[in-house]
Parts: C-alpha cells; structure tokens; sequence
C-alpha cells in the first residue's frame, strides 16, 4: 500500500478539521504538565505537593467520567468538546494569572486543575467516539494513525518549547499558551458535522446499565483496563510525579523539556510505525509496546543523565503509541458506535482509578525507601502485569476488522 493510499482518509473534511483541533489542543496540554508541576515547586520544593496538585485533577476527572460517557453518546459530540475545551481554557488562563503575578498557592493550582479534571471527563469519552462516527470501520486503523501522528508532532513540539517557556520565561507563560490553545481548539472543533445517532429515550441509570453490559461483555476490554489500572499507578508515580523532581535535581528543567519533546518524537515514531505496519492483533501489539515503557524508569533510578533520559523516553512515546493507535482501532472496530462513549468512559475510570494513590504516595514512599528503589520496584512489576495480560487468549488473539 502506498503513502497515497494511507493518507487517503484525509479526504474526508470532517477528518481535517478533527486532526487540526486535536493538533492545537495537545500543542497547549503538551506544555501544561511541564509548566504545572514546575509552578508547583516554585511554591513548595516538594514531591508531595506536585502529587496532590495532580491528584486534585486526577479524582474529580474519575468520578465524573461514567456522565461523561453519557453525555458523550446522548449529545453531539463535537458541542461537549467545545464546551470543555472552553473551559479548560479559561481556567488555565486563569492558572497562567495566578502564577505570573506571584500569588499562586498549591490549594489554588489545586482548585483549578480540579475544574480541568471535571472538563477532561467529557472530553475523553467524547474523542474517542469522533473519528468512528466520520469514517467507516476499515477506514479507521488509517484515521487513528494520522490522528495519533498530529498528536505526537504537537507533543514533540509542545515538550520542545516547553523547555524554551519554562527554562527561559517560567512556566506561567506555558500555562497561558496552553490556555490560548484550548480556545482555539474549540473554535475548530465547533466546524465538525457529526452524523447524528438515533437513540431511544432512556434514563441515565438504564444508559449507564448498558455501557456497564457492553464492556463487561468483552473480555479483552475489562482485562486490558484492570491491567492500566496498575500500570497507569506505578507510570504515574515514578515518571510523571518523581520524573520531575529527579530532573529538578540532576539534569534541570529545561533538560526536562527537551525529555518531553523525545517522548513527543517517539510519539511520531510509533504512529508511523502504526500507519505503515497496520497489525493484524491490535491488541497484542500494543501491550508489547507497553514494555518499552521499561527503560525510562530504570534511566531514572540508575542512570538521570539527559542523554539517556532522551533515547528512553524516545522508546516510551513508540510503545505509548503502538498501544494507544491499536487501542482506539480495537475499541472502535468492535463496539457499537452508539455505546462507544460509555464504553470508553468505563474503560478510563477503571484505567486511571489508581493513579490519584501513586500521586498521593510516591512523595512519602521515595521518602522512606528512595526514589531509586521506587523507580526499579516499579520496572519489575510493569513488566509482570503487561506479560500476565497478554496470556490472556482473548488479550492475545482480538483480530483486526479489514471490511
């Protein structure tokens, strides 16, 4: 198949339009996590502390993800990206004041990204159903991997200036830009036309009775999410919680962003990689992507130089986006695209349900037993809960839907 025959998705108007908006909105949220937790530690030197600003978005965004599945499949939904990316925006315009006027406190930056948590509960159950309601089913494979590469370009080039922002300026000014880029997200999100789904009137109760009953039903699902319950703790606690506090102490902050622009890299790799190899088991080969996971966190125990730390989290973005492409296709390709919000809604609540505990804890744990020791801890059991995943039959074996 050629490169003409892979892009040839992008026909499609409304395919255009999401890809551009999906590449403005994660250029901005890029630089936020960089320029959040760096805020954080400009306010108290603490590992604790940057935990419990992320926790506080963390939990609002679980509890409210089962509506935002529902919202997501009752309402059109490009208008619940737009509202949330309205508000994100705001708020982080909000943050960005805060911090470059000297009067941010940690309950403050706490407060708002609680609202962000909220916000991005209806935005991610949303997403997901976009691209399956604008392509048919043996376009999407192709449709996941562009859209997966201008999210990887915008995470290469939001951790690139990032480091510039937050070295250079202060992470206020990341903040602000990430706000400016939610607004003009929404704008373009508010041109889609997504078909509309007929569905009967229901409560919310019933709708979220059959969500629960589609996801529950499909085996692969529910065991693939009780893993990234797991992984996405221990990923949280040891790259995203103790990842800057060790380069904070070692190879600094703007070292930090330019790790985040090699994850951004990786990103591109992999979707790439996806676009060109198309895997027959979507599934499969995304947990073994997974693994690559691996290698960041033991560059953090044994070896925090930038050099190494730049190849690792090159190798992280591949495996992050083998695994998300793959997963977005199974998701799409084999659940009905009326419940396909709800589902996915399940699928994050029981994905990220643990990680507000690794952001709470890690400070205190690397405290007790050092954050070297957390970093290795957490290798070895990443890579025993991915291989107990993949022995899975139905794990292992989920085809790919060419027709």
């Amino acid at each position: 198949m050629t490169w003409r025959q892979d892009l040839a998705v992008l026909r499609h108007r409304d395919v255009r339009v999401f890809v551009s908006a999906r590449f403005i909105s994660i250029l901005g949220s890029a630089i936020a996590p960089v320029a959040l937790v760096f805020a954080v530690l400009d306010v108290s030197h603490s590992a604790s502390a940057v935990g419990t600003v992320l926790a506080a978005r963390s939990i609002p965004n679980i509890v409210f993800l089962l509506i935002g599945g529902v919202i997501a499949d009752r309402l059109p939904r490009h208008l619940v990206l737009v509202a949330a990316n309205t508000i994100s925006g705001l708020t982080q315009g909000l943050a960005a004041t805060l911090v470059l006027t000297g009067h941010a406190t940690i309950w403050q930056l706490a407060a708002i990204e609680a609202v962000n948590g909220v916000a991005a509960a209806f935005v991610m159950p949303a997403m997901t159903g976009i691209l399956p309601s604008i392509v048919d089913r043996a376009e999407l494979p192709q449709a996941n991997a562009i859209a997966g590469f201008a999210r990887s370009a915008a995470m290469i080039g939001g951790g690139a200036v990032a480091g510039v922002i937050v070295g250079l300026t202060g992470p206020g000014v990341g903040l602000a830009v990430d706000g400016v880029t939610f607004l003009i997200g929404a704008l373009l999100l508010s041109r889609l036309t997504i078909p509309r789904i007929e569905r009967a009137a229901s409560s919310v109760l019933t709708d979220l009775r059959e969500g629960w009953k589609e996801f529950a039903s499909r085996q692969w699902v529910w065991v693939i999410v009780l893993a990234f319950a797991l992984l996405n703790l221990i990923f949280t606690a040891c790259y995203q919680v103790l990842g800057p506090v060790i380069a904070d102490r070692t190879f600094g902050r703007a070292g930090w962003g330019v790790v985040s622009a090699c994850f951004g890299a990786g990103l591109i790799a992999g979707g790439i990689v996806m676009l060109r190899l198309k895997p027959r088991h979507p599934i499969r080969t995304g947990m073994l992507g997974m693994l690559l996971t691996v290698p960041v966190m033991l560059c953090l125990a044994l070896l925090p130089q930038l050099w190494a730390m730049a190849i690792a989290a090159f190798v992280l973005g591949i495996g992050f986006d083998v695994f998300g492409i793959g997963w977005e296709t199974a998701l799409g390709q084999h659940v009905p695209i009326d419940k396909l919000s709800r589902v996915a809604s399940y699928d994050m609540l029981g994905s990220f349900i643990a990680g507000p505990i690794g952001q709470l804890t890690v400070g205190y744990v690397a405290v007790a037993i050092s954050a070297k020791a957390v970093e290795l801890y957490g290798a070895a059991l990443f890579v025993l809960i991915t291989l107990i995943a993949l022995v899975v039959p139905s794990v292992w074996n989920l085809r790919r839907v060419d027709g």
